[in-house]
């Protein structure tokens, strides 16, 4: 069934929450055959606005049973990669650690998710998220000035800094694997991967153009020329004109002549001039604005709900979004050329293909 880039990669996923399975559906909209171990469940259908869930399929196992555990030992013998994110120890308690898997399937690339880490004085901790960005100074540096740290969702820790690396981490050793090399292990923790993603601002740092003060810097809202305002209908726009001639444009565009707006990278006038675009933009509606910038090089977008996002002609044209038994949803992404990436199929109850994949995979139980 699949046909994207990643057709006749194998992937076990062991069922969790959060950058586990989202690393899943990546990874399966890529093309891979990504089947998911669940404890055993209630045998209801998986629900289509499980959206995180899709193009994998489910085979029940109880790791508490010897039986079960061999069953899954026998799959992952069978993969390329494998997908855990229990606490640190777990897996080796269940009889399926590092070593033992490595033992039976030497070429496996084993990915394991956490928030602190496979080790560290943090690692036995429970956390969130919110709690891995706090560690790494990224959340220190989200929000308003003289107010508290404002939580990005969990688009920084979990999915970030934490799926995107190991679906990064697991394709680098499988690569390296069919290259010649050996398996091994990828220890994804998501304070060290939103670490990593900070590294421009750890830079802006070094080099004396960010401070820790929030508000006051050229991409945390602090510029006039970088930030989003409200309009006369409540609705929002932002504005990103940070080049000189983009901004040229965002104030012919906005008809300002005040001679002050020609300094544009004095800071100690940003706070002037933003409450004059603030004042600015509350004389038109979202709409009204978009008719005057939206398509120009000002660096322009309106601030677009969830519900309105589809329905955005950009978004429309590119098929960003697509539907699924009625349930809306991010189409795979990135695109390729020659091997287009597709969902799979949609959300699977838990055990639903537990004969089915042990057919296909050759596994006896």
């Amino acid at each position: 069934m699949a046909s994207g880039p990643l057709d006749g990669v194998k992937i076990v996923e062991f069922a969790g929450i959060g950058p586990g399975p989202f690393c899943g559906m990546l990874l399966s909209d890529m093309g891979a055959d990504v089947i998911r171990i669940d404890r055993p469940g209630n045998g209801k259908p998986g629900r289509a606005a499980d959206v995180m869930s899709r193009g994998r399929r489910s085979i029940s196992l109880n790791l508490k049973d010897p039986a079960d555990v061999e069953t899954a030992m026998k799959l992952i013998e069978k993969a390329d990669g494998l997908i855990e994110g229990f606490r640190p120890g777990v897996m080796e308690r269940n009889g399926l650690g590092p070593d033992a898997v490595l033992a039976r399937n030497p070429k496996l690339v084993y990915g394991r998710m956490t928030g602190w880490g496979q080790f560290g004085s943090l690692s036995q901790a429970a956390g969130h998220d919110l709690n891995y960005i706090a560690l790494t100074g990224a959340l220190h540096a989200m929000g308003r000035k003289g107010e508290r740290p404002s939580p990005p969702l969990n688009l920084v820790g979990d999915y970030g800094g934490g799926a995107l690396y190991l679906a990064m981490g697991l394709l680098a050793g499988i690569i390296n694997v069919k290259n010649g090399g050996k398996g091994q292990v990828i220890d994804v923790a998501m304070t060290d991967g939103a670490a990593s993603l900070a590294t421009m601002f750890f830079g802006m740092k070094a080099m004396g153009i960010w401070t820790d003060d929030r508000e006051s810097n050229l991409l945390d809202g602090g510029a006039h020329f970088y930030d989003t305002y409200e309009c006369s209908d409540g609705k929002w726009v932002s504005i990103g004109s940070i080049e000189p001639q983009f901004y040229a444009l965002l104030l012919e565009k906005t008809g300002i002549t005040d001679p002050e707006f020609n300094s544009q990278m004095d800071r100690s006038k940003w706070g002037s001039l933003k409450a004059k675009l603030t004042a600015l933009f509350k004389t038109k509606t979202r709409d009204e604005w978009c008719a005057v910038m939206e398509g120009t090089d000002i660096c322009f977008a309106p601030v677009l709900s969830m519900a309105e996002a589809p329905g955005h002609p950009h978004n429309a044209e590119r098929k960003t979004f697509v539907e699924v038994e009625g349930v809306i949803q991010p189409a795979p992404a990135p695109r390729f050329s020659e091997t287009p990436p597709e969902i799979q199929r949609r959300p699977a109850g838990v055990g639903e293909h537990t004969d089915e994949i042990l057919r296909d995979w050759q596994v006896s139980r």
